[in-house]
């Protein structure tokens, strides 16, 4: 089976440079039609430049695909709108979301100037809503889409020195569970990437040589390329690094059941080890899902039983 966009559009945000310029290059390859947005600023989200989306969209028209530039700030309401309208005047549709765009202001967090705080915020997870928010009537309507924001480790597990970011790729995973079932109709599918790479957002964080060479942006888009499939899950976190792919869940432990006469912190740290135990945990498929697992003990417990 060889996987193939024809005949479908995407939107990449972040292509100028990384992951994002592997994941428009390789859309494009498999058939796709790419708007290539990037604001060109630096790693800290100051400045900005087209040039970088214009790169990447030469080497795709010179490939023999077909793309454009487009260097819309994707926490701007106003620049998102147009670039959604470029895409959809040129192609009449929008097929798939790739959410790629990211800057940096690392600083531990008593240190960290909250203006900071809210940029890194604004960027990754308002801008990754934002952008995913005026395609989704798109893809309501053409009853098809596929999405996929950029998650991080640093959400997943957390990181010195990365309040904010980590934060902003936390708040991916509710925002994924919540366009999960609101798009299942409509055959709309969202995803989660959680990468490691080397790129210009990595390059100083002290990685040996030998392992960053192994770290190429194609590992990882390889990883998205599967995320955006026809026949791509829903609901899905990959991890990926160098190669390696592993999907990751968010679980809960089977916990205990407390009686009403019971129900006291002492009797929660008495069990604490007991409610820490992973060795049963529970995936759930909707926020249902721990209530129906306590409220089942609680009615067992009243019944008696």
């Amino acid at each position: 089976m060889t996987i193939r966009y024809d005949g479908k559009v995407a939107i990449v945000t972040g292509a100028g440079n990384g992951l994002g310029r592997a994941h428009a290059i390789a859309l494009a390859a498999r058939g796709a039609k790419v708007v290539v947005n990037d604001l060109g600023g630096a790693r800290d989200g100051t400045g900005g430049s087209i040039s970088a989306a214009e790169e990447v969209v030469n080497h795709i028209n010179a490939a023999g695909g077909e793309a454009i530039a487009d260097g819309a700030n994707v926490a701007d309401e106003a620049e998102v709108d147009a670039m959604v309208k470029a895409a959809t005047d040129k192609w009449g549709r929008v097929d798939i979301l790739v959410n790629n765009a990211g800057i940096l202001r690392d600083k531990t967090f008593h240190k960290m100037d909250f203006a900071d705080y809210r940029a890194v915020i604004d960027v990754h997870l308002i801008g990754t809503a934002l952008v995913t928010h005026k395609v989704w009537p798109v893809m309501r309507e053409q009853q098809y889409g596929r999405i996929v924001c950029t998650s991080s480790p640093s959400g997943l597990h957390g990181i010195f020195g990365q309040a904010n970011y980590g934060a902003a790729k936390a708040g991916m995973i509710g925002l994924m569970n919540a366009l999960h079932l609101e798009g299942a109709k409509y055959n709309i599918r969202t995803n989660l990437l959680s990468p490691s790479a080397r790129t210009r957002m990595t390059e100083d964080i002290g990685i040996p040589e030998p392992v960053l060479e192994q770290m190429t942006p194609e590992a990882i888009t390889a990883a998205m390329l599967f995320l955006v499939a026809e026949d791509a899950p829903s609901r899905a976190i990959i991890s990926c690094a160098g190669g390696g792919y592993a999907r990751a869940y968010v679980v809960e432990t089977d916990g205990v059941y407390l009686p009403p006469d019971e129900q006291t912190p002492e009797n929660i740290a008495a069990k604490w080890d007991v409610i820490s135990s992973t060795d049963h945990v529970n995936y759930y498929e909707n926020s249902s899902g721990p209530m129906a697992n306590f409220m089942s003990r609680a009615k067992a417990f009243a019944e008696g039983n």
